[in-house]
């Protein structure tokens, strides 16, 4: 089989298969749920066995011609493949986990149906060599999660879901005006042709302004990041796969595929992006200290951290992507971690208020010490992996940026320390409040301790994945000289 075929699988296995659940389904549950997690599974196994060909610097792609430059074109590059192992994985993890937490909830086929064909969505986006189909791919994941948001069909749920579809969708039409006026400066929605197109001469500031509409609005940055905290009234792992594993990671991805790969952004807009990010990771870090939610004080950690990716990214230097891109994997795997945890207090606690909890270390020790694990990560507590990306990713700006911007980030730090602290405290430490609380069904106790344990292995075994950071954070830059 080639390897043009091999994203063809990737891409399109789930989607086939977010058709073919809700049908399934009706005959039997069981079967509905491997099939998902199996389809799942097979992204991740044939993402992971493009590794090797991506790491020897050599290119998989599959193009279909189409007319006015629409080419459908899927290309993997060592970044491409090293997003969709790591989004690959995560959701294979819960979706294992959804098992026993959704088998409670109505509407299940649509649920499963959802998040596979979220998945399928990501893939296309992620492997997309042409602008017209990452926004398509685009468009995709922002109407999957709304539905999924939108779960129970409340309609406070259906007015939070309305309001993510709103403000994510809008801000893409503004990236798709952006993508036009690419198409009219370079001459082609190909990513490798724009890139050979406009080597040698910039962009407008307005065609640049308007793509990082996009961008920002997704991945729920300062001031269009309101959408994301009141995503939290989701199930627990839609929470967890949607917006803090994989959907907000997307805006962090096209940042670095568009303006790192194809055309670098010039010194002015950098900063822009700095200031902006900085105060984003300040403000919502003081947003989660003051949140008594506790799923929302992980989603405002999550606006926090992914600001910390973009510090990353937008340095320019080779540590600062290489601890980006590392941050994304590490911060994914704790930050779902967490929101499982959470998923498992709010099932048996039947409370989100950290003000109404305590205690429950004493009934629930394997969520503790894995709720625990996993905001050590999202600190930075060596040896967890949080740490060596947190740490990649300030030295990369001590060189890249300038010192005020750190000293803001490193205030933002502090910050992430107190509010998990804090939250950690409220609900597992003290007196036990809640006495019907318990720990929760083997398969999800399961899931959230894996994640706490890949948190832990990925510090302490980091050299593994802090070598395919490193070499595609190199490729990265060498494609952007």
């Amino acid at each position: 089989m080639s390897n043009g075929h091999s994203l063809l699988i990737i891409v399109f296995t789930p989607i086939i298969c977010a058709c073919i659940l809700p049908v399934l389904g009706k005959v039997s549950a069981a079967f509905r749920n491997y099939l998902a997690l199996a389809a799942v599974l097979v992204s991740f196994v044939y993402s992971a066995s493009l590794l090797p060909l991506v790491y020897k610097g050599e290119l998989a792609t599959f193009t279909v011609a189409m007319p006015l430059g629409f080419d459908f074109t899927l290309r993997a590059d060592s970044l491409a493949v090293f997003m969709a192992c790591v989004s690959s994985f995560i959701s294979v993890i819960i979706v294992l986990y959804s098992f026993d937490y959704i088998s409670h909830y109505r509407n299940q086929n649509e649920y499963y149906s959802f998040v596979v064909l979220f998945l399928g969505s990501m893939m296309g986006l992620v492997f997309s060599g042409n602008l017209v189909f990452l926004y398509l791919f685009w468009e995709i994941t922002a109407i999957t999660s709304w539905r999924l948001i939108g779960f129970s069909r409340e309609k406070e749920h259906a007015l939070r879901a309305d309001k993510a579809l709103l403000m994510t969708v809008s801000g893409a039409l503004l990236m798709l005006l952006g993508f036009i006026r690419l198409y009219l400066e370079a001459g082609s929605f190909d990513l490798a042709a724009i890139r050979l197109a406009l080597q040698s001469q910039s962009i407008s500031g307005l065609t640049v302004g308007l793509i990082l509409a996009g961008i920002f609005s997704k991945s729920a940055t300062l001031p269009l990041h309101t959408w994301l905290p009141d995503a939290g009234i989701a199930p627990a792992p839609v929470t967890a796969l949607l917006h803090a594993a994989v959907l907000v990671k997307i805006g962090v991805y096209a940042f670095a595929r568009i303006f790192i790969v194809t055309i670098p952004l010039d010194l002015p807009w950098k900063t822009f992006v700095l200031v902006l990010c900085g105060i984003s990771a300040l403000v919502s870090a003081g947003a989660a200290y003051r949140e008594t939610d506790l799923k929302r004080i992980i989603a405002y950690s999550t606006i926090s951290q992914i600001a910390f990716i973009f510090l990353g990214f937008a340095c320019g230097v080779q540590i600062g992507v290489a601890g980006a891109l590392l941050y994304i994997l590490m911060h994914g795997l704790a930050k779902a971690g967490l929101f499982l945890c959470a998923g498992i207090v709010e099932h048996n606690a039947k409370t989100k208020d950290i003000t109404r909890l305590g205690g429950l270390i004493n009934v629930m020790p394997v969520t503790a010490l894995a709720f625990l694990f996993c905001a050590f990560s999202v600190m930075g507590v060596p040896p967890l992996g949080g740490f060596f990306a947190k740490y990649m990713v300030f030295a990369g700006a001590m060189e890249g940026s300038s010192f005020w911007i750190v000293s803001v980030f490193l205030l933002g730090a502090i910050l992430t320390i107190l509010y998990l602290y804090r939250a950690f405290s409220a609900v597992f430490l003290g007196e036990l409040k809640i006495s019907a609380s318990r720990e929760g069904s083997p398969v999800m106790v399961f899931c959230v301790a894996l994640f706490a344990a890949l948190s832990l292995a990925g510090g302490i075994l980091v050299n593994y994945p802090g070598v395919l950071a490193r070499y595609t954070a190199q490729q990265m830059l060498s494609w952007a000289r």
